[in-house]
């Protein structure tokens, strides 16, 4: 499903109350299984501390118990490219190291419910095609994904649904053609 609207249409706050980073002034926000993604780059991750010991302290934040990260931590490292730097600290790493780290450790909590935020902007190209790749892989074994993009060819894509929201209130929801046809009219 994919979040349109213009800026300021309450996409990311609508995805910051489904991961429970803000809780609703009214009503309620059910999920089924582990909720996962990327709404900020380097959420969950501390300066200090190596990309190793992220991966375990963003693994944790995420649901993952020790043994989970242990046994997928290989696998982690060889997705988000980044095996020579995986010691030093993520105070040292570029953006796109970040991005490739935190979207790397989301997937592999292997959540039900997974959040992405404009997030894929920040990769190279060739990283960006791996993500949507794992996106759409993951979508396939019949996860929920929540995608908020600017890019509605994207969306148009990896999306069979659009929610199509202003200030807030939701205008249109329904298959994604139709959604991005009232977006752009």
């Amino acid at each position: 499903m994919a979040l349109l609207g213009l800026n300021g249409s309450g996409k990311s706050t609508l995805l910051k109350h489904i991961s429970g980073v803000m809780l609703p002034d009214s009503g309620t926000v059910r999920t089924r299984g582990r909720v996962a993604g990327l709404i900020e780059v380097g959420a969950g991750f501390h300066h200090d501390l190596s990309g190793r010991d992220n991966v375990y302290l963003n693994g944790a934040i995420l649901g993952m118990t020790e043994q989970e990260v242990n046994d997928r931590f290989d696998a982690i490292v060889e997705f988000a490219e980044i095996g020579e730097f995986i010691d030093t600290e993520v105070r040292f790493y570029s953006s796109g190291m970040y991005l490739r780290l935190a979207f790397s450790v989301a997937v592999h909590t292997d959540p039900e419910v997974f959040l992405i935020d404009e997030i894929l902007a920040v990769g190279d190209e060739p990283f960006q095609r791996k993500c949507i790749d794992k996106i759409q892989e993951l979508a396939e074994r019949g996860k929920t994904l929540v995608v908020v993009s600017h890019d509605l060819d994207l969306v148009s894509r990896i999306c069979a649904r659009g929610v199509l929201l202003q200030h807030g209130n939701v205008l249109f929801d329904g298959p994604i053609s139709e959604a991005v046809s009232r977006l752009r009219s």
